[in-house]
């Protein structure tokens, strides 16, 4: 594909923080030509590379050996090295006046913290956790959205070594426990309740039932969050009531930082441990050379606390900038809330996701004729595949002087495998490339790397941010199983991509969920793509039934505009797009309406137990409730499985 024009095409602006980096390598004896090189050096000498990131960004203390161990699963990164992350975080005595947190909420008015205030009260929450009896290796929770006091009560507990969890508080109660109960936390830091646009959220009941549901809790302390309290709980106040030193323990590099869980839901969430040094150096890497994240910005990313995203946004202080919190509805009042909250902070960089930018377009938002975007230099996407017209459509409001940078990565690494940077082009409808010190590829089913076809994304090196291990798993029996099941020693991580010639990247959609009809497959992604820009569908999910041999049975369910019937007429115009646009074995045998597709909280669509519903398996065997974020969007697909295992 032609790249879209950048000043100058191809080259590395000076002034990019990924420039500095490559003026410091030319300084010690390493010069490159081109992206390329760089990124082939940085996975083919993983000592050479990691050792230069620890120290050019200034990692306090000193290292040995960069890798013990090096086969993955059981890679051991610096044996013998002590450091803390939260240490990083939170600056030195100069940066105290520097701005550290930007904090908008739906709930109540605007806070901001410079690193002065932000180290004080970590301090402040370090010496409470201390009275409470928390230590190192203890575990503390937040049922909490992304305010200042969830990232305070983070980096204090870190100081002291001990783990960190939270869950976002628009969890029901039974997805919470699942997640917080394989860790046996001491300590819950909550709210009552929130604000979602302007509807009054009262967590009341759900926090009772969580405290009831968490045995090893000693102590919960509340956060009163506008008028939404907690009862029989220590204030946060009385919890910060005394000054504390803003220090950190050193830890070893692996000692577990957070546990990160994944959706849940197919199974009990998987408790994915991370460690202080491995996010520290992954996180300094990702913000710095490939989201340009410079000193004196500010950071933007639409998260929640429950997904890994905010871990990664909150790092942006490793870099001294401003991390930007917002909480609430991000389409409240309208569709151009994310952009106005993005002018009024003025955002460097704006994290969103796809399913917004294209939602802005059809309904026909003009930024430049609403919102003061001139601060933005880099526009953010992830948590699925960005279709090319989402890349035309933010060229054509933001201009070539903001790229589109989409990252795919994970829970399981927090971080990105592809990503954009400043040297590379970039390329509609694909990922730029792959991160330094990821050694990322496509796999055919032989374990070949292939270009220009689909095929398993895979990581064929290991990285400082996988998983320390999973909670309570013996013999990292579902580690092991999770990646490593089909190409031994090799990172599967679950995604069909096709790697280009330049090796860009593009993703098709989860490998388990991939259609194949009559030997052609397709990934789900290109499918929505198609489909979703139909004026009439405002969502879609497409799943393939199986059978011995023959074609199978292809069903498309789709969430139409408000005022919009499923006729033929319009059936007619979905299988024509289909047809023209991909093939005529991926037009669809049925097409039906449904009032929502479900999707997990984190709002990634469900596609495989759906699929596993049609085929006839209750919803309950499948899937947890709590895990998804709108429980009626699955009474309309069991309907459907009865209505057709029942003919």
């Amino acid at each position: 594909m032609t790249p879209i024009p950048r000043t100058p095409v191809g080259d590395l602006p000076e002034d990019s923080a990924l420039a500095g980096y490559v003026r410091w390598l030319a300084a010690h004896g390493r010069t490159f030509a081109g992206y390329e090189e760089l990124w082939r050096w940085s996975v083919e000498d993983l000592d050479a590379f990691w050792a230069s990131i620890w120290q050019y960004f200034g990692v306090r203390g000193e290292h040995g050996p960069v890798l013990g161990f090096r086969a993955m699963p059981n890679a051991q990164w610096f044996p013998g090295t002590e450091l803390n992350y939260v240490e990083h975080m939170l600056g030195l005595s100069e940066d105290a006046g520097r701005s550290a947190v930007l904090a908008y909420s739906q709930t109540r008015d605007p806070l901001r913290l410079s690193f002065g205030e932000l180290a004080d009260q970590v301090g402040r929450a370090r010496e409470g956790l201390r009275r409470l009896g928390v230590g190192r290796g203890d575990r503390v929770v937040g049922f909490l959205p992304n305010i200042p006091e969830a990232l305070v009560a983070f980096l204090a507990c870190g100081s002291l070594g001990a783990i960190w969890a939270s869950c976002a508080p628009e969890f029901g109660a039974r997805s919470v426990i699942d997640r917080f109960v394989q860790i046996e936390p001491t300590v819950l830091l909550t709210v009552g309740g929130y604000t979602y646009g302007t509807k009054p959220i009262d967590k009341s009941a759900d926090v009772a039932a969580i405290r009831a549901g968490l045995p090893s809790l000693r102590h919960v302390v509340g956060i009163g969050y506008g008028p939404y309290h907690v009862a029989d709980a220590t204030p946060w106040e009385s919890l910060l009531a005394e000054p504390g030193p803003a220090v950190a323990d050193p830890v070893p590099f692996d000692h577990p930082l957070y546990v990160l869980f994944s959706s849940g839901t197919t199974g009990p969430p998987k408790a994915i441990v991370h460690g202080h040094g491995g996010i520290l150096l992954e996180h300094l890497k990702f913000h710095a050379l490939h989201l340009d994240t410079r000193p004196g910005d500010r950071i933007l990313w639409f998260t929640t606390t429950a997904w890994m995203m905010w871990n990664v946004l909150v790092s942006s202080l490793l870099r001294r900038a401003t991390a930007v919190l917002v909480d609430g509805n991000p389409q409240h009042p309208d569709q151009r809330a994310q952009w106005r909250i993005a002018a009024e902070a003025r955002a460097t960089l704006l994290g969103t996701s796809p399913g917004y930018l294209m939602a802005c377009r059809k309904a026909g938002v003009e930024l430049s004729r609403s919102v003061d975007l001139s601060a933005l230099r880099k526009l953010g996407v992830t948590g699925a595949p960005l279709p090319p017209e989402g890349f035309d459509w933010a060229r054509a409001q933001l201009g070539d002087a903001t790229p589109v940078d989409s990252v795919s990565g994970g829970t399981d690494v927090c971080t990105g495998f592809l990503a954009g940077n400043p040297w590379l082009p970039v390329r509609r409808g694909e990922l730029a490339g792959p991160c330094l010190g990821v050694d990322v590829t496509a796999f055919d089913p032989q374990g070949k790397e292939i270009v220009g076809q689909v095929g398993e994304l895979v990581v064929r090196k290991p990285m400082p941010s996988m998983p320390v291990r999973f909670w309570n798993d013996p013999g990292n029996e579902r580690y092991r199983s999770s990646y490593f099941d089909i190409y031994p020693g090799i990172w599967r991580h679950g995604d069909w991509v096709t790697m280009t010639r330049h090796r860009s990247f593009v993703i098709s959609g989860r490998s388990d969920a991939t259609l194949n009809r009559g030997g052609v497959r397709l990934g789900t992604a290109e499918f929505y793509s198609v489909v979703e820009e139909l004026s009439d569908v405002a969502d879609s999910l497409i799943v393939h039934l199986e059978d011995a041999g023959g074609p199978g049975l292809l069903l498309l369910f789709v969430v139409l505009r408000e005022g919009i019937e499923l006729d033929d007429a319009l059936r007619g115009r979905i299988r024509s797009a289909l047809r023209s646009d991909l093939s005529p074995r991926h037009v669809p045998d049925v097409i039906d309406a449904v009032p929502a597709i479900p999707r997990t909280l984190t709002g990634k669509k469900l596609e495989k137990p759906i699929k596993e519903i049609l085929r006839g398996r209750p919803a309950a065997e499948v899937l947890s409730l709590d895990a998804i974020s709108d429980h009626s969007a699955i009474t309309a697909f069991s309907e459907f499985a009865a209505a057709i295992h029942s003919s």
